[in-house]
């Protein structure tokens, strides 16, 4: 039966969101039931992708993300694939047809990190647009349904979003992108002398991005504003977080929401979104 191995394949992803990130599951939990499963495919796929470029280094991390850009673009052709990750997306792929320039684009920012180390502000601009803000515009269409005029009016707040998100995950995390992989993804800045001054001044970016994306979230379609504003939510408390602690600390220690205050937050957002509704 294809149903049911389609449905399989779907729970694998599901799985995949469950076991790597909290926060998104929760997201995910509040938004209409429709688009469960594709968001938990676009996720599975991308946390995949990610997972070859920075955990797997006792293998050749450069033909194992090549193998999967092939087996990528192979199951979206032909409507299948044995690898269930891959199934999955290809069904979300074909289904709300999303433009293979995203999954372009991502891939290619999963490539610059198998070298790039250092970022300028160009190379800095494309790795976030391919690693975040099309995840961001993928779910967008997958939101709209097949409407182009509602996508392409939330695509400059969808974009804003994704950079948003991927610009804490960098400040959150660069103790160990330094410490493990070498990296340092903000253009012009040392990792042994970040300074207080060069934090705020990476911080006065995000908010501005946090600001936009606001604007797009109000406009999301029924089904899907609760689960985007409850991972904004979960995210700017997280931003906010962060700039309260110094530079210093920063450098020492890897910042966190307690599972506790991300339930909190989920019930805060829920409540309030059912009075607006109500």
């Amino acid at each position: 039966m294809m149903e049911l191995f389609d449905q399989t394949t779907l729970e694998c992803s599901k799985l995949i969101t469950q076991l790597y990130s909290t926060s998104f599951t929760l997201g995910i939990k509040t938004l209409g039931k429709k688009f469960h499963y594709p968001i938990y495919a676009i996720y599975g796929f991308v946390r995949y992708a990610d997972e070859i470029v920075d955990t797997f280094h006792s293998h050749d991390k450069a033909e194992l993300l090549a193998r999967f850009k092939k087996d990528t673009y192979q199951a979206i052709e032909e409507g299948i694939s044995l690898n269930p990750v891959l199934h999955s997306f290809q069904m979300v792929v074909n289904k709300y047809k999303l433009d293979h320039a995203l999954i372009e684009a991502f891939l290619h920012s999963m490539e610059m990190d198998l070298d790039e180390t250092t970022y300028d502000k160009a190379g800095y601009e494309e790795y976030i647009y391919g690693s975040a803000e099309v995840v961001g515009l993928m779910c967008l269409q997958v939101f709209c349904e097949g409407d182009t005029a509602m996508y392409e009016d939330l695509l400059p707040p969808a974009k804003s979003l994704g950079s948003a998100f991927q610009k804490v995950n960098f400040i959150r995390d660069i103790k160990s992108d330094f410490e493990d992989r070498g990296r340092v993804y903000f253009p012009g800045v040392d990792f042994e002398s970040f300074s207080q001054q060069s934090k705020e001044i990476i911080e006065a970016d995000i908010q501005k991005d946090f600001d936009d994306a606001l604007i797009g979230i109000k406009k999301l379609p029924k089904g899907a504003q609760t689960g985007v504003l409850l991972a904004y939510k979960y995210y700017l408390k997280l931003f906010k977080k962060i700039k309260n602690c110094p530079s210093a600390k920063i450098k020492e220690q890897r910042i966190r929401i307690p599972n506790s205050r991300k339930m909190s937050i989920l019930l805060e957002t829920y409540f309030q979104q059912a009075l607006k509704t109500g």
